[in-house]
């Protein structure tokens, strides 16, 4: 096999390893193309085994551009929240890897260290044995342990709850849907549970609440007024996004808002919406129109 091939064999693994450590999707494509030329530049000779020398390479490389990039937070205009990322409604994938990439485990992810993120990845989504972490790492078994296990606890303290049946979370998906984009007030706030919250993440690049919105009475009349606002060509689709059903709005053909929404006894609990167009790149390729 040529080294083009082999890469490309790892590729979706390597992506779905930095994506998961960074949650930004532009970062992750950015440290898998660093991985491709140094793998290009390596003595493949000397390699044993392509793929674990890729997901070390990759690995180490996301850990330092998320140290590198947690600064940015700081100065973020409104609330942050990790980029979203189309994803396949697959009912194979194993449940840990499903549930790492979902947006609530992606913001608890946000508050361990990179090294503990970067261990809980490889560790709780992808299986790796504490042996090959360790040696991905540089780092002594003992140490990664430790790690492990202080990341487990910290995320399980914090870990969300919503409903984990794939088609109970469609069907009421597509009962917000409906009740928003018709502007029915009081069948929406029958689809939201009473203490629902709505984060928005516009980085000060596009129209979005700058504090969260609690409640099902705020929020609905918050969903209803946008929904009354002119989108030129718009279309509304219900994607898997962040292997959650999802509503994406679309203008022209181009994603401009993304509501990722979680829910609970078979009501929204959670919706998480994004609008800043500099975070909508993992929704390229979004097909099929499907007007809502």
């Amino acid at each position: 096999m040529t080294e083009t091939s082999v890469f490309s064999e790892h590729r979706e693994l390597l992506l779905g390893v930095a994506y998961r450590i960074l949650g930004r999707v532009t970062d992750a494509e950015d440290v898998v193309q660093d991985a491709w030329l140094r793998w290009e530049r390596a003595d493949r000779d000397g390699v044993a085994n392509p793929r674990a020398y890729l997901v070390r390479v990759t690995t180490r490389l996301a850990i330092d551009r998320l140290r590198s990039i947690k600064a940015r937070h700081e100065s973020y205009v409104g609330p942050w929240l990790p980029e979203p990322l189309l994803t396949s409604p697959d009912a194979a994938e194993p449940v840990e890897q499903a549930e790492s990439v979902s947006m609530a485990m992606l913001i608890v992810l946000e508050t361990l260290s990179p090294l503990e993120r970067a261990v809980f990845v490889l560790r709780e989504a992808f299986g790796y044995p504490y042996s090959e972490i360790a040696e991905i790492l540089g780092r002594g078994e003992p140490a990664v342990r430790q790690l492990a296990s202080r990341a487990r606890d910290h995320v399980q303290q914090q870990r969300p709850r919503y409903d984990t049946d794939r088609a109970t979370r469609r069907e009421v998906v597509e009962r917000f849907l409906a009740a928003a984009v018709g502007g029915d007030l009081r069948t929406l706030m029958g689809v939201l549970a009473p203490g629902v919250t709505l984060v928005a993440d516009g980085g000060g690049k596009a129209k979005a609440p700058r504090r969260p919105i609690h409640g099902a009475d705020k929020v609905a009349r918050f969903l209803v007024a946008t929904a009354t606002q002119p989108v030129p060509e718009q279309r509304v689709d219900v994607v898997e996004v962040n292997g959650a059903p999802s509503v994406v709005v679309s203008s022209a053909g181009v994603p401009v808002a993304v509501f990722i929404i979680e829910t609970d006894a078979g009501a929204v609990s959670m919706i998480r919406a994004v609008a800043n167009p500099d975070k909508l790149a993992g929704l390229a390729g979004l097909a099929g129109p499907r007007q809502a």
